[in-house]
């Protein structure tokens, strides 16, 4: 046993030094390609800086008076919680650089000049953001009747009734922490927000405390209504809110008796969350994931939020115990955490949101086909089924796996998971497959899906106690791929029913992210589909698939082929166009083929949502190239591939971005799509559908800025999300 451990080891060590001898070799002849001096030409945008104008196309959703009043609310909420995993990822990751003088970088812009750059744009946007909910969206919901109050605006009865909601609710769960020489800093959790608290004792002796406003809490506390005000504005009663951060500064005299509170001043910190995994050097990758887990509450600090009325002595305190520096201190006006507004999303106000709507259930899902698995595997013999989420439902997929595991004649279900979110049903069925059912379930569970750790080390452990046969996945690789495979067997032969998606097998993220699933038996299909999970968990090293594109093994040698094939038949003087539709382009030597494409006449249509890298526009290197983003009510998701290739259409979807993580370093699937008239469907109803939109469609300009389109003279406004909404796109 001794040695079979010994020799894994060995085996980990050598698939990681080979994966990092590879990947450095790429960046580096990326970058020599593009430096004949050895500096890199301005012919991409730094992801970082892309990023960040993301967040700004988000802000505009926040400030688009076309959005329910709430949405708008939403949106910067979500502003708010996206710029904390950009600061705990992306900005953690730059720290981590910036300590080891020795990196060998291939970016335009070094870690110490990219924290500067990011902490002039940031403080900007988060400027911005403050100043927007003060001066609009606070007065827009105080006419619709959604009060958010200062607590020296409240009156006297209201701030009775705060004084008692803080004696019974409040005072039990908070605990001062005091520093001086008999009392270390204390710890500041991450994203936690905490009150510095000037002290003044007896002797006249000025003392530091630290007090966290307890995230157990609404931090928007309901209040009652100020005497004499209207009850209702029109049907909806008028409500009532004040910050709880406010609430404990006015009664920190309970907590600190006999002494004098001087002052409170709240402050935000957000720590490094980006976690170094040695998969390849742990024998259990569970263990290290939930220590890693831990270990991230403790990451370096790499931001800190406070109000511009903190005082010196104060901030001195605070950035000399955690050890920040000028990039990393942002000075705000207002509440410090917006995406606690999303608190506000949850009031019972259909008038200020988006209209609901249903989303459709393809008819050979239908009820009467749902209660009868052998018509749902009777429906995916007949044809390949194709679904669009969220305006087709995602319950198909649920019923898919809920027959396969009460069907006397299926024999195994195998499927990855990244992110399943809590209360998950696909998880259940599959329970319910090995533990009432006796099936075969094989189940490879992604631990390193950032932010859904511990969400995944639960229903790891879950599924094992059960019987599942659980695996986390390939060494120094993510698995990101959305697969599920049914083995059935039919009269006297096995068949292979597979799922391919676009998105995260997650039922509650369905209803919010665009997507695409494919239902299939395709023969071929099948195999490769069988063969990768061969390669997932056990040692397969199969090096071709028949029609999946699989990174890291042929995923990004396929599209390259594709790509330069588009090339040929523009050369040839034949019409040639590519289409991508992508959550993000970072990856240089994809980028350098784009423009390469361009060069020789391609028409290439970018539908990127997020970070772009890839420069539009330029004259004589990305002539051909438009890039546009779409941000709207639904978060665009999916993947799509097209390529003209001479009129034989040919379309690959998937989990993949053109990105290096996603082509070097995790385990992606991009499927084909086949059928003419499925063909014909995401060309023309899907991808045409995007790129027709001038509502929510943003073009990028070479300099990376961004703007609206906006429909020619006479040409009406056309809004691709909502067009979907209308039209059940069912058929296929």
């Amino acid at each position: 046993m001794a040695e079979l451990r010994q020799e894994r080891r060995k085996s980990f060590i050598m698939i990681k030094l080979k994966w990092k001898l590879t990947h450095h070799s790429m960046d580096r002849c990326a970058m020599l390609t593009q430096a004949g001096t050895g500096t890199l030409k301005p012919d991409y945008i730094n992801r970082e800086i892309s990023s960040l104008s993301f967040q700004k196309r988000v802000f505009d959703e926040a400030r688009d008076r076309t959005n329910p009043l709430l949405e708008r609310v939403k949106f910067l909420a979500i502003l708010g919680s996206n710029l904390d995993e950009f600061f705990m990822v992306r900005v953690g990751g730059l720290v981590t650089q910036n300590a080891d003088s020795a990196e060998y970088f291939t970016d335009e812009m070094s870690p110490a000049e990219q924290l500067s750059e990011i902490h002039a744009i940031a403080s900007r946007l988060l400027d911005d953001a403050q100043n927007y909910l003060q001066t609009a969206l606070i007065p827009e919901l105080h006419q619709a009747g959604i009060h958010i109050l200062n607590l020296s605006e409240l009156d006297d009865q209201q701030q009775s009734s705060l004084k008692g909601y803080f004696d019974e609710v409040v005072f039990p769960v908070l605990t001062p922490l005091a520093f001086d020489q008999g009392h270390p800093f204390p710890h500041i959790s991450n994203l936690s927000i905490n009150l510095a608290v000037n002290i003044k004792n007896q002797e006249g002796e000025l003392r530091f405390a630290r007090v966290k406003v307890p995230d157990s809490l609404p931090y928007l506390v309901p209040i009652k209504s100020p005497a004499g005000s209207e009850a209702r504005i029109g049907p909806h009663p008028q409500v009532y809110f004040t910050w709880l951060s406010q609430v404990i500064s006015a009664n920190l005299g309970s907590l600190f008796p006999g002494l004098e509170v001087v002052e409170a001043h709240p402050f935000h910190v957000t720590r490094n969350a980006e976690m170094d995994i040695q998969a390849y050097e742990d024998l259990d990758l569970l263990e290290t994931m939930e220590a890693s887990v831990r270990k991230r509450r403790f990451g370096a600090v790499v931001r800190l939020m406070i109000n511009p009325g903190m005082p010196a002595p104060i901030r001195d305190i605070l950035v000399e115990n955690l050890r920040v520096g000028p990039d990393y201190i942002y000075t705000l006006n207002g509440p410090l955490v917006l995406r606690y507004l999303m608190q506000l999303y949850k009031l019972d106000r259909p008038d200020l949101k988006y209209r609901p709507f249903a989303p459709v259930i393809i008819p050979q899902f239908r009820q009467e086909v749902a209660l009868q698995s052998e018509a749902i595997f009777a429906a995916i013999r007949k044809e390949n089924l194709l679904v669009h989420h969220p305006y087709e439902s995602f319950t198909p997929v649920i019923d898919f796996l809920l027959a396969a595991a009460q069907d006397p004649n299926v024999l195994a279900i195998k499927q990855t998971l990244y992110r399943v979110g809590n209360n998950s049903q696909i998880v259940r069925a599959l329970l319910q497959a090995s533990r009432d059912y006796g099936k075969q379930v094989a189940v490879l569970v992604e631990l390193k899906a950032r932010f859904d750790e511990e969400s995944n080390i639960g229903w790891a452990k879950m599924l094992e106690q059960e019987g599942v046969h659980v695996t986390y996945g390939l060494l120094g690789l993510k698995t990101h791929s959305k697969i599920a495979l049914v083995i059935r067997k039919e009269d006297d032969h096995i068949r292979r029913y597979v799922h391919l998606a676009t998105g995260n097998y997650n039922h509650i993220t369905a209803q919010m992210y665009e997507d695409f699933g494919l239902f299939t038996c395709d023969d071929a299909i099948g195999a490769d589909a069988t063969d990768l999970f061969n390669y997932l968990t056990g040692y397969s090293t199969k090096a071709d698939y028949c029609k999946l594109l699989v990174a890291p093994v042929n995923l990004r040698q396929r599209l390259e082929a594709l790509i330069r094939q588009e090339m040929e038949h523009s050369q040839r003087g034949e019409p040639a166009h590519i289409i991508f539709k992508t959550n993000a382009i970072v990856d240089r030597p994809m980028i350098d083929l784009l423009y390469a494409a361009s060069q020789a006449g391609v028409k290439i249509d970018l539908i990127v949502r997020g970070i772009c890298s890839l420069r539009p526009g330029i004259p004589g290197l990305s002539d051909n190239i438009r890039v546009i983003s779409l941000v709207g009510r639904f978060l665009e998701h999916s993947r799509i591939y097209y390529f003209l290739n001479n009129g034989q259409e040919t379309i690959f979807m998937g989990s993949a971005d053109l990105m290096p993580r996603n082509l070097n370093q995790r385990v992606e699937v991009l499927f084909p799509i086949e059928e003419p008239k499925m063909i014909h469907h995401i060309r023309h109803d899907v991808l045409q559908t995007y790129l027709d939109d001038r509502v929510k469609a943003r073009i990028m300009e070479a300099d990376g800025q961004y703007h609206y389109l906006r429909p020619a003279a006479g040409e009406p406004e056309f809004n691709a999300q909502e067009w979907f909404i209308s039209h059940s796109l069912s058929s296929f």
